[in-house]
């Protein structure tokens, strides 16, 4: 495989704010194989959720990668946008789901605004363990971090192996959900 072409694609699950009035969902979390790695893909609010990302790793994927818009709060904005609460929340979901699933992270979104949104930028590279390696702050750039995804995973679940130990028998009620 030399990376030409489409190699693999997904279409945002969950859609928040109404934004189903604008295009309809994907239906699935599916991991796909290129040149640098199995990479299992997500669009924004789909980080939200961990049984997102716990999919991708089931099927394989070793790097998670998701592209966001994900804007500052608008109710209880914060003067300084890396200090705003859904900034946080960005960087948390990020971390989290590196390390619950020990996988490689990349994480890209929007800078700057539009209208009244302020977006948070913060594209980063998490390792296996949730430690950021690098990360643009809430400026747009680039984050670039050396290494290597076979190592780095195999360091992460040589002695704790969150996708090895699990007990799916357990979850009776993982699927339910009432409101």
């Amino acid at each position: 495989m030399n990376g030409d072409g489409v190699l693999g694609n997904h279409r945002k699950v969950h859609q928040p704010l109404g934004e189903d009035a604008s295009y309809a969902s994907g239906d699935r979390f599916h991991a796909f194989d290129t040149p640098v790695g199995r990479i299992g893909m997500m669009i924004c609010y789909d980080k939200a959720f961990p049984e997102s990302a716990r999919a991708l790793a089931l099927d394989g994927a070793e790097i998670g990668v998701c592209v966001s818009a994900w804007p500052g709060s608008r109710t209880n904005a914060a003067t300084e946008l890396a200090d705003d609460p859904w900034k946080r929340r960005f960087d948390l979901f990020d971390r989290a789901r590196a390390l619950e699933n020990q996988i490689v992270w990349i994480s890209a979104n929007q800078a700057g605004t539009f209208g009244s949104l302020r977006f948070v930028g913060s594209a980063k590279v998490v390792d296996p363990g949730g430690e950021i390696l690098a990360d643009t702050g809430v400026e747009a750039g680039l984050a670039i971090a050396e290494l290597d995804v076979t190592q780095a995973l195999e360091t992460a679940r040589r002695s704790m192996g969150h996708l090895r130990d699990r007990r799916p028998e357990t979850y009776t009620h993982a699927g339910a959900v009432s409101t």
